[in-house]
């Protein structure tokens, strides 16, 4: 339960989020693993953020992945099964409604997320800086599969004999080809930034926040506390993102803005 202040401060700062969004001809929003976390779904983030002992920041290489891939897989395949029971939550939601009152040619999704949750909803232009879990990609032909949620055996292997890899960006990888760059003039491009549950530290993610400052775009962020972001936001929305964002998207014109 939040404290009393807090839901007086969030009563005051919507009003003045949605004005910023209905003065906006373009908006691009950003979202990290806490608006996955009302669906379920781990972060990694605090807490230790250890798995099996391990901290996912190296469980998540290419290192790993070459030094002990039954590992790896193990841990992917464990998210992957968390994804079966996942269900895009109301603050996936309120994004799909956003995009609907702004049309795709005005919105751009941009996620860190890999696990296919804004899709799921009904989010059409999505960017996924790093990957997508239900995917595969061959570390011999590099052909790449789109295996839904289906069990994956323990060393899954391409049809080529290679064995198969998490179509995800892992930590000391580059993001993929023009996803990067097609989220960098979304951002560049738009009057308003919506970046809702990511802690802005992952660069280069977090630097686009400062890419929509240089261009004059008003900053919205969404979180369940401040960030190190925070200081460099217009607006801040302090509460869960399942809560907040459809609170936020009421207030806005139900007709194309």
């Amino acid at each position: 339960m939040h404290p009393s202040w807090d839901v007086e401060e969030l009563a005051d700062a919507l009003p003045r989020a949605a004005a910023v969004l209905r003065a906006a001809e373009r908006v691009a929003v950003m979202t990290g693993a806490g608006v996955s976390a009302e669906s379920g779904l781990a972060t990694f983030r605090g807490a230790g953020g250890l798995w099996e002992g391990h901290r996912v920041e190296d469980v998540a290489t290419p290192f790993a992945f070459r030094r002990d891939p039954a590992l790896v897989w193990r841990f992917y395949n464990l998210r992957r099964a968390n994804l079966r029971e996942a269900r895009p939550n109301p603050g996936h939601d309120a994004l799909v409604k956003l995009e609907e009152r702004l049309g795709p040619e005005r919105f751009t999704l941009i996620t860190q997320n890999v696990d296919n949750l804004h899709r799921a909803a009904g989010s059409r232009r999505v960017l996924e800086l790093h990957g997508n879990l239900t995917r595969v990609r061959c570390t011999g032909c590099q052909r790449v599969d789109d295996r839904g949620t289906e069990a994956l055996d323990d060393m899954p292997r391409c049809s080529c004999g290679a064995l198969l890899r998490p179509d995800v960006v892992w930590f000391h990888e580059m993001l993929p080809d023009g996803i990067w760059e097609e989220s960098a003039r979304a951002v560049a491009s738009c009057n308003c930034f919506l970046v809702a549950g990511t802690s802005a530290i992952v660069y280069p993610a977090a630097g686009l926040i400062d890419t929509a400052r240089r261009v004059g775009a008003k900053v919205i962020e969404v979180n369940l506390e401040p960030t190190e972001a925070s200081g460099r936001v217009d607006v801040g929305l302090y509460g869960a993102s399942g809560q907040v964002l459809p609170r936020l998207v009421e207030l806005l014109p139900h007709a194309s803005m």
